[in-house]
Formats: structure tokens, C-alpha cells, sequence
């Protein structure tokens, strides 16, 4: 029999245990970066973070013993129910060390749990959601996960399949070289851009905030809108990520394509916040904030990621959506290039979505890491 309890988290000091739980399956990996232990509770904080209106959540510890062996969420997820209508419930937080029964334990709770609730299949990992933390690693371990992107050792994807959750998609991420020149096929094409009439790349406009930050908005949810999985932002969602990540950027972060003036492209780009704590435990007391500032605003980080890259439909099989994309993209880089980054993490685009991929791989992207999201009937 079993020695494994599962407990759900019923209180703040449970939650700080959850969340400090992976610091012990990561011990030995040098790759995994410890989060900022307060920005993790201010992001699962459900009176003050908007994405949390539509989500009914649960979180479990496993324990064999006195050890905490794995942890798990289970989280039905309306505003995806609502656009996909699929009765998929998700998992995600997973964690545990290299046993079977700690897996199967884990699992078999958050499906129960979903079940419960009417759900007819389990996705994940979604840390909660599709618009945040998402997939596994199953390919690209040897180095470390960029902000808000995950981690995980081999052996997860082998117990996930062993309980019969098979692949749904697969993501990628991408690593692109900021010093280097283009490619010459891509050059050639970033010329060509370069000339067509009524195309103009702008920054953000860091005084017009919120303003800006709706633009950008708008223009994700309708470049996304057909994509596998897709849930759009909504306002209050958009600005408050913006107001997280406002003391981190400048307008020079961002990039707005206009076409005849209407803002018609975007991208966005923000500095590699786990490069900058990677040492720092997971604390800022008493001198982590000084270390981090420091990395920050004073010496700089040396990666940066882009998680946000859009053309809006109608323009996207156009000559003048091609043209848009390849100028928000050498925007970016451009900025970024003159302040000493030297690489960054494109991240993360569909397996099928070729059009995105091939814009990347043509400037000189290469895919180094893929996270895959599971499934299984609950049937």
C-alpha cells in the first residue's frame, strides 16, 4: 500500500510551501532558477490579480512521510470553456521527485478532482493558463528557462506517458542571436520592406501608457484569434501585466508597426529576469534588492525575451504584413543590440504554425527548447 497522502493547500503557509516545494527537486540541476518567492504569492494573489476571475482552482501537496515529494493545481478554466467549449479541465504546477506512485498520485487527484466538475479531458502543464507559464520541457534541458517560461527534469515526460497522457501540442522556443546580421535572404527582404509606402515602425510611447498598452492589446487578440488554444486578454488582464512589467522596460522594449497610420503590427520584448536572480535563492532580503537593481538598471542583463509578436489578420498573407513583421522584429533588436544585449529567447510559437516559424528561422532563429502539452480522456 501506498505511503503517499496528498493534502490540499488551505492556507498562506501552505501556499509558501508549495511554491518553495521545487527548490528540492532542483537541487542538483544548475539550469533551474529559483522565482522571486513574493512576485509567485503576488501572482496567485486572487484579490489582486485580474486572471484569476475565471479560474476555479485547486492546489495539493504529496508527502511520503515528513517530505514533500510533488505538488499539483487541477483548474477549470472558464473563459477557455467559453471560447473552446471542449470540457477541458487543466493541470499544472507539476513537480515531484522520480517515482511512479508520487506521479500517479498527483494525477489521479487533480483528474478526480476535474472530473468532478463535469470536465471530460486533462490538458497541461498550464501555470494556470494558456497566457502564462504553459507545457513541458521535453527537449532543450541544457539550458536554463527564460522569464516565465518553464523548467523540468527528463523523467516528467516519461511518467506523464506512463499514465497514459499522450502529446497535444508541442511549443517552441527559439534562440536568436541579437549581435548578428541578418541573413542575406532576409536583409534582402527587410530592404524591400523598408521601401514600401505607408509602413512605419514606432516605440512604445511610455507616456501614453495605458493607451499604448490597449493598442497592443487589440492587436494580439485579433493576430492570435485562430490560433490552437487561443483565450484573449482582456483589459483589465492586459494592464495589469503591463504594470508589472512597466518598471522593468521603455518604449524602445516595444515595437508598433502602422500601415497608412492604423496600428496594424506589434511586438514586445522584456529583459531576462532569471538571469538576473539566478543566485539570488529566491529572496531580496537583505542585499538580493540591491544585486537585482544593480543587474537591472545599472550593469543590465545580457537576454531578453520576446513573448508577444502579432500582425493583425487581414494583413497577414499581404506583402505589407510580411513587411510589418520583419520591421518590429529589427526594431527590437536593433534597440537592444545598441545596449549590449547579445541574445534573446523567441518565445513561444505553435509547432504548426509555419507562417510565424519560418519568419523566425529566415531571420536567423533557431529552436532550442520545446515544452509539450499533455492530455488524457477522462472517460
Amino acid at each position: 500500500m501506498s505511503d503517499i497522502r496528498i493534502a490540499a493547500v488551505e492556507s498562506r503557509e501552505d501556499l509558501v510551501r508549495f511554491l518553495e516545494l521545487p527548490a528540492s527537486i532542483y537541487a542538483s540541476d544548475r539550469n533551474w532558477v529559483r522565482p522571486l518567492l513574493f512576485e509567485r504569492l503576488r501572482h496567485l494573489d486572487r484579490n489582486r490579480n485580474p486572471f484569476w476571475r475565471g479560474i476555479d482552482i485547486r492546489f495539493w501537496i504529496a508527502r511520503r512521510g515528513a517530505r514533500e515529494v510533488g505538488r499539483i493545481s487541477a483548474q477549470v478554466n472558464h473563459r477557455h470553456l467559453e471560447r473552446h467549449a471542449d470540457a477541458t479541465g487543466h493541470f499544472g504546477f507539476l513537480e515531484a521527485v522520480d517515482d511512479p506512485e508520487v506521479f500517479a498520485a498527483l494525477l489521479e487527484t487533480a483528474e478526480e478532482w476535474l472530473r468532478a466538475q463535469g470536465m471530460e479531458r486533462i490538458a497541461g502543464p498550464f501555470d494556470p493558463s494558456i497566457n502564462d507559464s504553459c507545457g513541458l520541457l521535453v527537449a532543450g534541458f541544457e539550458r536554463p528557462p527564460s522569464m516565465m517560461m518553464g523548467h523540468a527534469r527528463p523523467y516528467y515526460a516519461q511518467r506523464l506517458e506512463a499514465l497514459g497522457y499522450r502529446k497535444l501540442r508541442d511549443l517552441l522556443a527559439y534562440d536568436f542571436d541579437v549581435t548578428a546580421d541578418w541573413p542575406p535572404a532576409a536583409a534582402r527582404l527587410l530592404a524591400r520592406a523598408r521601401r514600401l509606402e505607408g509602413v512605419r515602425v514606432r516605440p512604445l510611447d511610455m507616456r501614453r501608457w495605458y493607451e499604448e498598452i490597449d493598442t497592443i492589446c487589440a492587436i494580439f487578440n485579433d493576430a492570435w484569434a485562430e490560433n490552437w488554444g487561443f483565450v484573449p486578454f482582456d483589459q483589465a488582464e492586459a494592464r495589469y501585466l503591463a504594470d508589472e512589467i512597466r518598471p522593468l522596460v521603455t518604449g524602445g522594449c516595444f515595437a508598433i508597426g502602422e500601415l497608412d497610420g492604423e496600428p496594424a503590427a506589434m511586438t514586445v520584448t522584456l529583459p531576462n529576469l532569471n538571469e538576473a536572480i539566478a543566485d539570488l535563492g529566491g529572496r531580496l532580503w537583505p542585499l538580493g534588492w540591491a544585486k537585482l537593481l544593480w543587474r537591472l538598471f545599472v550593469r543590465g542583463v545580457s537576454s531578453w525575451r520576446m513573448p508577444l509578436m502579432g500582425v493583425r489578420r487581414r494583413y497577414q498573407n499581404s506583402p505589407h504584413g510580411a513587411a510589418l513583421a520583419l520591421l518590429v522584429i529589427e526594431a527590437v533588436q536593433s534597440y537592444h543590440r545598441a545596449r549590449g544585449v547579445a541574445r534573446a529567447e523567441l518565445s513561444w510559437v505553435l509547432e504548426d504554425n509555419r507562417r510565424v516559424r519560418d519568419l523566425i528561422e529566415t531571420v536567423g532563429g533557431v529552436p532550442y527548447k520545446t515544452y509539450r502539452i499533455y492530455a488524457k480522456s477522462l472517460r
